[in-house]
């Protein structure tokens, strides 16, 4: 089982201020300052009305598996899951430091960062 990313990630202009979080372990979510939403991915133009007018915020990290799907007959396998934050919205993302049978639907987890194969750190989930 792994927990180190085999993607490569290039980040763009806007994604700085989110990577710089990651590093220092904090997950940062947008929040639009014209209707009020918090999205995620963290794009600077908001999908629910559309404005420019976005901000990061920090997250609690914290949130329950939506949906899983476990990925056993690769080189390595590993759990792919959607995590509903408790702040509302939901990210694609790993689950890791977990053995597969003790993944569960409704499973509270919180999130850990691990480093891409480029060194930048992105978010992954682990129970608690």
């Amino acid at each position: 089982m792994s927990d180190r990313p085999i993607c490569e990630l290039t980040p763009g202009p806007d994604d700085e201020p989110w990577f710089a979080a990651t590093a220092r372990g904090v997950l940062l979510l947008r929040h639009c300052d014209d209707c009020g939403e918090l999205h995620f991915p963290p794009r600077p133009i908001c999908p629910h009305c559309f404005s420019d007018r976005t901000a990061f915020r920090e997250s609690s990290g914290s949130g329950t598996i939506y949906s899983f799907s476990i990925l056993r007959r690769v080189a390595v396998p590993y759990c792919i899951a959607y995590v509903t934050l408790d702040e509302g919205p939901t990210m694609l993302s790993n689950i890791v430091d977990c053995p597969f049978d003790r993944i569960a639907i409704g499973q509270r987890v919180r999130v850990v960062f691990r480093d891409s194969a480029n060194g930048l750190k992105v978010p992954m989930f682990a129970p608690g």
